[in-house]
């Protein structure tokens, strides 16, 4: 029987108790006593709410399926069918004017294009690989997948075994032919090329294949350095608010064999990253919590590692530092660039409830989401009240980013804003701190996204859509119609197509442009990178500025 301990009114699991009491609020400014009756409250407030938000969505459920079973098949009138769902509050009026006011959002969110990960928080090893994840190696990529073929002897693994320099050499030419599209040359080409120096007017100097040198057609974007100016180890590259790092190193195999010394082209790959306590884990009881939790506690506080063994040897892993540069006028360090990932935090939905804390006479489980809440919003003062210039940090711009999954319409984000609002006040934090991230997963926040947008204007840093959410509750509402068309269908047909487009409309026309996400859902085939290249475009070309990929 699992110990617990009677604080204020709730009956808490001892090991969530202790990890609170001894890890979690020491440093935070935030006593015992005003922690757990505050905790209480928020609970007796807000609990009894979060019911009334399930019970409605169980009276429309049963609307929607009286209705289909008196209309079954296909719909054959939808103004008589859009009547009834604006008649029983399914559809609610959509306001005419919403503009999001999300202020302080970290670049990663607001200006910055590019992939985002979602890995289990429960698995260290998986969380530090992520928010390590935001600088990766080209040539790593590249060499691993199916990007480059391997045909004509361009095999992974060459004749003598191991590495294959006939593949070798085409990573290294589609890595130069990347330089060439992202940071071109006013004259010639980085391919073949022989040497990259910093000249004294501080501006980057490639030397050609024909013993000729060129310099970028834009100036602006060499931005660092790392090394001596006559003979850099490192080259930083900007492009489109992102980073490219030309390494330069002889003593490597590939850089010995490389003219001009180039080991490899480091780039900026994952931004952001959602650690999740939803649907990739099951935490059943506070042993779970307390281990999701921690892991989050580690990636805040700096502290977390795992040790690690490949190719015969054993290491430790922890979180990258930031990197520093040279500028381009020879000032040392005064190019600092954010090492890792920006960390979303993904709590579970309204459903959900956990044994760990019971509340009120009865002994009920508290509801997950009010937990999650309380405990990683406290959990994330760490990162808040870190102020050293050098720290590892997760915001620089002093918010906390959580995604919930799973809302039903306006009305549950409006009480996830409620909820977020109550912890600030608990831990006495600015208004509009917790930042949401609103999964368009749900019928209901389809439908009904603006309205949604704007029941968390102050808060939303992130709308996102989901295949399979999306379309598991498309055959959820209407599972009394009748036979649904098959899965591999259904991802060309006009709704959810339609689906997708919204999403994206919905949010720039709400403002998010320059305040949040707006992303797409999973690639779930690693296996097919070159495909998922072909693919993901699309993406950034309809309107949004991430997209899951694989992690």
């Amino acid at each position: 029987m699992t110990q617990r301990t009677s604080i204020h009114g709730l009956q808490v699991a001892t090991v969530l108790a202790d990890f609170i009491n001894q890890k979690v609020l020491p440093g935070t400014g935030v006593s015992e006593s005003a922690f757990w009756a505050g905790f209480d409250a928020i609970v007796s407030d807000l609990a009894p709410k979060n019911a009334a938000l399930l019970a409605e969505r169980d009276r429309l459920q049963t609307e929607l399926d009286t209705w289909h079973a008196a209309h079954p098949g296909p719909i054959a009138d939808m103004a008589a069918y859009r009547a009834f769902l604006e008649g029983n509050g399914y559809l609610v009026p959509q306001p005419k004017k919403v503009k999001a006011t999300t202020k302080n959002v970290d670049d990663e969110l607001a200006v910055q294009a590019g992939p985002q990960l979602v890995v289990p928080i429960l698995n260290a090893r998986y969380a530090l690989n992520a928010a390590n994840a935001r600088w990766g190696s080209l040539y790593d990529a590249l060499y691993g997948t199916d990007v480059i073929s391997e045909d004509k002897g361009c095999e992974k693994v060459g004749k003598k075994g191991g590495y294959n320099p006939m593949r070798g050499a085409k990573v290294i030419e589609y890595a130069r032919h990347v330089l060439d599209r992202t940071a071109p040359l006013k004259k010639g080409s980085h391919v073949g090329s022989t040497g990259y120096r910093i000249n004294k007017d501080g501006e980057l100097v490639v030397t050609l294949a024909d013993g000729g040198t060129s310099k970028l057609e834009h100036k602006s974007q060499f931005v660092g350095y790392q090394g001596e100016a006559k003979t850099p180890s490192a080259v930083l590259l900007t492009h489109n608010g992102l980073h490219l790092e030309i390494q330069i190193d002889r003593s490597t195999g590939i850089g010995k064999s490389d003219a001009a010394g180039v080991s490899d082209l480091v780039v900026e790959a994952a931004l952001s990253t959602i650690l999740d306590l939803e649907d990739s884990i099951a935490a059943v009881d506070a042993e779970d919590k307390v281990l999701a939790y921690s892991n989050w506690l580690g990636i805040l506080q700096a502290t977390l590692t795992e040790s690690v063994s490949k190719g015969g040897t054993t290491f430790t892993r922890g979180l990258n530092a930031d990197r520093e540069y040279t500028a381009p006028n020879g000032k040392k360090n005064a190019v600092r660039l954010h090492g890792r990932s920006l960390m979303f935090l993904r709590n579970v939905g309204h459903l959900m409830t956990n044994p760990a804390i019971l509340w009120g006479a009865e002994g009920k489980e508290i509801p997950e989401g009010i937990m999650d809440a309380v405990v990683t919003t406290t959990i994330a003062l760490h990162d808040l009240k870190r102020t050293k210039k050098d720290a590892i940090r997760n915001s620089r711009k002093g918010s906390v980013y959580i995604v919930k999954p799973k809302m039903h319409g306006p009305a549950e984000v409006a009480f996830a804003a409620e909820l977020f609002g109550r912890v600030e006040k608990l831990l006495g934090l600015p208004e509009s701190t917790v930042k949401l991230g609103i999964m368009d997963e749900e019928r209901r926040t389809s439908v009904n996204l603006k309205a949604c947008i704007a029941a968390a204007s102050s808060r939303v840093a992130f709308i996102n859509t989901g295949f399979l959410d999306r379309t598991g509750d498309e055959m959820h509402s209407a599972m009394l119609a009748g036979p649904m068309v098959r899965k591999g269908d259904m991802k060309t047909s006009a709704w959810i197509q339609s689906y997708e487009r919204n999403n994206v409309l919905v949010g720039l026309s709400c403002g998010l442009r320059g305040k949040a996400q707006i992303g797409k859902g999973m690639w779930a085939m690693p296996d097919l990178m070159a495909e998922m290249l072909k693919q993901k475009i699309g993406h950034p070309k309809a309107g949004a500025n991430t997209a899951w990929v694989p992690s």
